[in-house]
């Protein structure tokens, strides 16, 4: 029986997984298909910036080429229907600002999923524009701490015109203007390391010291960010 109830485990962390997975793959579909629409249909990355930027973070994630070329596709076609990526704000518990991308065909349905979960997790909406201030749209490049000093980040940060750093335990990331995304790509390409990354990040980001208001807060951007057409979330939370 020992063996058996295993083997059943296995299954069902292998099926939870594979959901996991699908699930990722299919957002970022979606995203390969709105750059391509909004990069009017032009469907080669090489003179479409954004559609390069998604498809390097799909390959990151191990998505089938054949995916990559279906969804490609899909946004060059007359079938690609009224896909569009809608910005969505509001507030988690404490006073979290929030901001919701979010990638529809049909906003009736989006905008009841997240604000039922907004509102089961103890947030609320916000009227548009009155959280986006609080953001930066800019590139995040990210280095392993363990492979770059903190004198060669410095001179990393000048030579891709970084205008803040920051740090965790394991990576130090570089935030650039969003202006210089194509500039930090070809660097990012010559350096052999990950492209920039396309984020909001806070002005002023906000500390909460106890820790089950703020797990309160990640898991409801955790539940905002399952919904299926919820590509991320940002927060100020720091």
């Amino acid at each position: 029986m020992s063996g058996h109830s295993k083997w059943s485990n296995i299954k069902r962390k292998k099926a939870a997984n594979d959901l996991v997975q699908g699930k990722i793959f299919a957002k970022l579909a979606k995203q390969i298909t709105l750059a391509v629409i909004e990069g009017g249909g032009i469907g080669d990355p090489n003179y479409n910036v954004k559609l390069r930027l998604v498809i390097n973070r799909a390959k990151a994630e191990n998505l089938p080429k054949e995916n990559i070329i279906r969804a490609i596709k899909k946004g060059e076609g007359l079938n690609k229907g009224n896909l569009q990526e809608v910005i969505y704000e509001g507030f988690a518990p404490g006073g979290v600002a929030l901001l919701i991308i979010a990638m529809t065909t049909n906003r009736n349905k989006t905008l009841p999923e997240i604000k039922h979960v907004l509102e089961s997790g103890g947030g609320k909406f916000a009227e548009g524009g009155s959280m986006s201030y609080l953001f930066r749209k800019c590139g995040q490049l990210t280095f392993a701490r363990e492979k770059v000093s903190e004198d060669e980040i410095l001179k990393l940060a000048e030579d891709f015109s970084a205008f803040d750093i920051s740090k965790d335990n394991k990576n130090y990331f570089l935030y650039i203007d969003f202006e210089n995304i194509g500039k930090g790509i070809e660097l990012a390409k010559k350096r052999g390391i990950q492209p920039p990354k396309v984020i909001f990040k806070p002005n002023v980001p906000i500390k909460i010291n106890d820790q089950k208001r703020r797990d309160k807060v990640l898991e409801l951007v955790a539940n905002l960010e399952a919904l299926d057409d919820v590509s991320e979330v940002f927060t100020d939370l720091c």
